[in-house]
C-alpha cells in the first residue's frame, strides 16, 4: 500500500512461533488436567474408591499366596497316594501270588490226603473191619467219658471177623507238654485191647478217665485181625464229646 504522497507503508508485525508452542503445550496439559478430574470424579460418583480397590488387591495377592501354597501341598499328598497306590498294588499282587501258592499247596495236600486214605482203606480192606463211628459221650464225673466204637465189615462177610481194637488219645498235659495215653492208662484195670467176634457189625463200649488237666485233642482206634500175616488198621477221630 501506497500513502497520499505516493510513499509505500512499513508495517512490522512480531512472530513469536516458541510463545504460541508454550501456549498450545500448557492448554492442552490443562485439558487433560481436567479431564482427569472429570475421570476420577467420575468414578468416585459411581462409587469407586482406590484405597479400596488397592485393600482388596492386597488381599487378592494375599489369597492368591495361600492357594498356591495349598496347591503346592496337594500336589505333594498326591504324589504320597500315588506312591501308597503302587505300593498296595505290589501287595495286592504279592497277597495274589501267595494265595495261589496256598491253593497249589493245599491242591497237593488233597492229593496226598487222598493217597493216605487210600492207604487205609486198603489196610482196613485187609484187616476185614473197619471203624464206622465213634461217639464220645461225658461220663457222671469230671474226666470220665464213654467211648462208643462202630465196626463194620469192609469186605463180603462170608466169615467171621475175630480180632481186636486198640485205642489211644493224643492231647497235651496242663503245662502244654503233648501227651498220647494208650488203653491202659485210660482204664482203671489196665486193659490193653478190646476184642471182637462178629459177622455184620458190632459197637464196643469203653469207659475211660482221662488225667486231671490234660487236654485231649484227637483220639485213635487201631484194627487188628488175629491173623498173623495182617497188618493193623489205624484210624483217628477229633476228640468231641456230643451233647446228649
Amino acid at each position: 500500500m501506497r500513502s497520499s504522497d505516493g510513499r509505500p507503508n512499513l508495517v512490522i508485525r512480531t512472530h513469536s512461533p516458541s510463545r504460541r508452542l508454550i501456549l498450545i503445550g500448557v492448554i492442552v496439559l490443562i485439558a487433560a488436567f481436567a479431564l482427569y478430574i472429570v475421570y476420577e470424579l467420575g468414578r468416585f460418583n459411581a462409587g469407586y474408591d482406590r484405597l479400596e480397590v488397592a485393600q482388596q488387591r492386597t488381599e487378592l495377592e494375599v489369597e492368591i499366596e495361600r492357594l498356591g501354597k495349598s496347591n503346592r501341598e496337594l500336589r505333594t499328598q498326591l504324589a504320597e497316594l500315588d506312591t501308597i497306590r503302587i505300593g498296595r498294588a505290589r501287595e495286592q499282587a504279592e497277597v495274589t501270588r501267595t494265595i495261589g501258592d496256598l491253593q497249589a499247596q493245599v491242591a497237593r495236600q488233597t492229593q496226598e490226603l487222598a493217597f493216605y486214605r487210600g492207604i487205609v482203606a486198603q489196610g482196613a480192606a485187609a484187616v476185614g473191619v473197619k471203624v464206622q463211628q465213634v461217639h464220645i459221650t461225658a461220663g457222671t464225673k469230671a474226666q470220665h467219658f464213654m467211648m462208643h466204637v462202630a465196626l463194620v465189615r469192609s469186605v463180603r462177610p462170608d466169615s467171621v471177623a475175630i480180632g481186636s481194637i486198640a485205642l489211644s488219645v493224643d492231647g497235651a498235659t496242663a503245662d502244654g507238654k503233648p501227651l498220647t495215653l494208650d488203653l491202659p492208662a485210660l482204664t482203671p484195670a489196665k486193659q490193653k485191647e478190646l476184642p471182637f467176634n462178629f459177622r455184620y457189625f458190632e459197637n464196643l463200649d469203653q469207659d475211660v478217665v482221662l488225667p486231671a488237666g490234660f487236654k485231649p485233642e484227637k483220639m485213635a482206634v487201631e484194627v487188628r485181625s488175629n491173623k498173623k500175616d495182617v497188618a493193623p488198621a489205624s484210624q483217628s477221630f477229633p476228640w468231641t464229646v456230643d451233647a446228649s
